[in-house]
């Protein structure tokens, strides 16, 4: 996200806190309430509106990268893994 967009984003949730008919509207229909505000979302993204509580957290993944762009190295980084072996 680039700075003017977190702005956006940030104008939205602090809407969503104030204002709770805002905010089942944006959860309903997150394209036309966002359209409404005066932010587009490109032609063919869906977009999900999901909210969390004091006992709910929503892990968002990533789509994964485009075949070769991680190497088997980078990807034991990622996750975790490491490259390093012990010798005794």
């Amino acid at each position: 996200m680039n700075e003017e967009q977190m702005q956006q984003y940030s104008q939205i949730v602090a809407k969503c806190w104030a204002d709770a008919e805002f905010k089942a509207k944006l959860m309903g229909d997150p394209l036309a309430t966002l359209a409404a505000e005066g932010i587009t979302v490109p032609d063919g993204m869906e977009l999900r509106v999901l909210e969390n509580t004091a006992t709910t957290v929503n892990l968002v993944l990533p789509p994964p990268p485009a075949e070769g762009e991680l190497s088997d190295e980078d990807l034991g980084v990622v996750t975790g893994g490491s490259s390093c072996s012990a010798s005794t």
